[in-house]
């Protein structure tokens, strides 16, 4: 069989996941309303509020999503090509024709509306890499099959970057995790930690220093592995690109990243303490969080909320509602139904007889979970605050629609698991 009859596709979808979707947009509904609570406009469904009109990209995010489980499930891989052109071509318009918005060009106005073309760079981004990965003689081994993945990823990086929006381009990385279960060596991520490593280090200690600890620790293990001759160029070449990239680090800290970027990491390393500028966003939100305690102080009750003390506190900030309102037992509900979809995501990536829809299936997972970790991650202070969205829960049309379309994308894969597409 290879082909699963239309009648059969609702009954097919996994229903797990679509219960966690709608789980996590009624509780980004009910956030958003008491995020921006306005007792003059108390109507939950006033469209001239936030809250209103994220009612009706939620009826319209379920619309979409019914939509893309009645398509041929051949559609995916065929115009993937087309899909992936089409979103390259929006971030180039974004960047002639965009509004710019808190310092990035990243928003096409539509009318009243503002399209946000990185947000569906992302399935085109996952459906053109499973595509290219299960149709080719794709290797890991080979750097010129690996090259080409990698190009497919970095091209929209490159465009979100000119805008620029960091946040929005680090998500795409995160589909080195696809290349890492198709049997990219493991080196690879290893190379990615050290890497993530020796810049904090770069940035805490001198380069002297830091130059003599590595040096100290290649002497160390050219001792130890003295016998095994196979280690001493790898150990001496890692040692040497160490250095150069030490330089690398500081060149870019001080040139490429922007003055606001640089003043959120200082912060965040605690090199500098600036509460009232770069440092607020993070400093309100673990006030808000922490003033939630075990239980929360209860709905439309939050006041680091209701009195604007948290910026952005219905789109990248929304877990600060979440934490004051709702406490930990709520920010525990809230992460529990992300690592439970999450895990759902992988559990249906895995029982796929076709390599498009697993490949498919770990590049959603991979960038749900990047969001989910640095959206969370940036409210409490334990990463540098980038702005990106909380999935299904944060304000916004584009957001929604995106995430929308790479789940049910994989929905309706799933429908069709026992066939090969």
């Amino acid at each position: 069989m290879t082909n699963i009859r239309p009648r059969n596709i609702f009954f097919n979808v996994d229903r797990v996941s679509l219960y966690l979707f709608l789980a996590l947009c009624i509780i980004g509904w009910i956030n958003i309303y008491a995020a921006v609570y306005d007792p003059e406009n108390a109507n939950a469904f006033n469209l001239g509020t936030n809250y209103g009109k994220q009612f009706i990209f939620i009826i319209s995010a379920c619309m979409l999503g019914t939509l893309i489980l009645l398509l041929d499930v051949k559609l995916f891989s065929t115009l993937s090509p087309l899909f992936y052109g089409i979103s390259l071509l929006l971030l180039v318009a974004v960047l002639v024709v965009g509004r710019n918005v808190g310092g990035n060009q990243a928003w096409i106005p539509i009318g009243s509306f503002r399209l946000q073309p990185s947000e569906f760079a992302k399935f085109s981004t996952c459906l053109l890499l499973a595509q290219y990965i299960s149709t080719t003689n794709f290797k890991t081994k080979s750097w010129f099959s690996v090259g080409l993945a990698g190009l497919i990823i970095v091209l929209p990086v490159a465009l979100i970057m000119l805008q620029p929006d960091t946040g929005s381009a680090l998500t795409f990385l995160s589909l080195i995790f696809v290349l890492y279960r198709e049997g990219l060596s493991g080196y690879f991520l290893v190379i990615g930690a050290v890497a993530i490593v020796l810049f904090l280090l770069t940035l805490l200690l001198s380069k002297v220093l830091l130059i003599a600890l590595l040096v100290l620790v290649a002497g160390i293990l050219l001792y130890q592995l003295r016998r095994k001759k196979q280690w001493i160029s790898p150990i001496i070449l890692g040692t040497i690109c160490s250095i150069f990239y030490i330089f690398s680090v500081d060149f870019t800290y001080k040139n490429i990243l922007q003055p606001h970027q640089r003043t959120r990491i200082d912060v965040l390393l605690g090199k500098v303490e600036d509460l009232r500028g770069q440092g607020y966003n993070v400093n309100q939100s673990k006030i808000a969080i922490g003033s939630g305690r075990i239980f929360g102080k209860g709905f439309l009750q939050g006041t680091q909320t209701k009195y604007d003390f948290v910026p952005e506190q219905s789109t990248d900030f929304i877990f600060c509602t979440v934490g004051e309102e709702w406490g930990f037992v709520g920010s525990l509900v809230v992460v529990g139904l992300y690592l439970f979809l999450l895990m759902r995501i992988i559990f249906i990536a895995e029982r796929q007889r076709s390599s498009f829809s697993r490949i498919y299936g770990y590049g959603v997972a991979s960038i749900l979970f990047v969001h989910f970790f640095i959206n969370i991650g940036m409210t409490i202070g334990l990463v540098p605050v980038i702005g990106i969205p909380l999935p299904f829960v944060s304000y916004g049309g584009s957001s929604l629609w995106g995430f929308t379309l790479l789940l049910f994308i994989l929905l309706r894969l799933d429908a069709n698991r026992m066939g090969i597409i």
